[in-house]
């Protein structure tokens, strides 16, 4: 039996932190899903279809990965998928009070779903796509911190509004 994950968010942008988790969480197992969070009670600077196709485009070497979509309870999500893993990133002991309580939730509502913890690479331990769309929007350079792709997309944006 295949080991599926999920590795869910709402990758407004995509970091060099996600592809890291995805990259090596990809080698953990069978397959992983980027479940792209569709949610309607927030104003994303990327829509969901922006998203998914920059992560597709980003990910497209990767023959185990896949970009979809989803809302909802992340567990029925997980479940109609037919994984048994969720994937979440842990930055710093702040991220971890948090993800432990969904973690405990997500069990709670669906005992055979199973949740890993990993950390990003040390250099991406800081990154947040709060944070990089804070600095690029306020003149700061993000080159290193999210794929090459994500930072002409955010240029993009910054010229529409001008």
């Amino acid at each position: 039996m295949s080991t599926i994950a999920v590795y869910p968010g709402s990758f407004d942008p995509l970091t060099n932190g996600h592809l890291d988790i995805i990259t090596r969480g990809a080698r953990l197992f069978d397959g992983i899903i980027v479940a792209v969070l569709v949610n309607r009670d927030k104003s994303p600077l990327f829509s969901t279809q922006e998203r998914v196709e920059i992560a597709r485009a980003v990910l497209k070497q990767h023959a185990n990965v896949e970009v979809d979509t989803f809302d909802g309870l992340l567990v029925d999500y997980v479940e109609q998928r037919k994984a048994q893993v969720i994937v979440r990133g842990l930055r710093a002991v702040s991220d971890f009070e948090f993800e432990f309580q969904m973690a405990l939730m997500n069990r709670r509502l669906n005992g055979k779903i199973e949740t890993v913890f990993m950390m990003p690479a040390e250099q991406y331990s800081y990154i947040s796509s709060r944070l990089i769309k804070e600095v690029f929007s306020l003149g700061g350079r993000v080159h290193g911190l999210v794929p090459d792709m994500v930072e002409d997309r955010l240029r993009e944006k910054k010229l529409l509004e001008l």
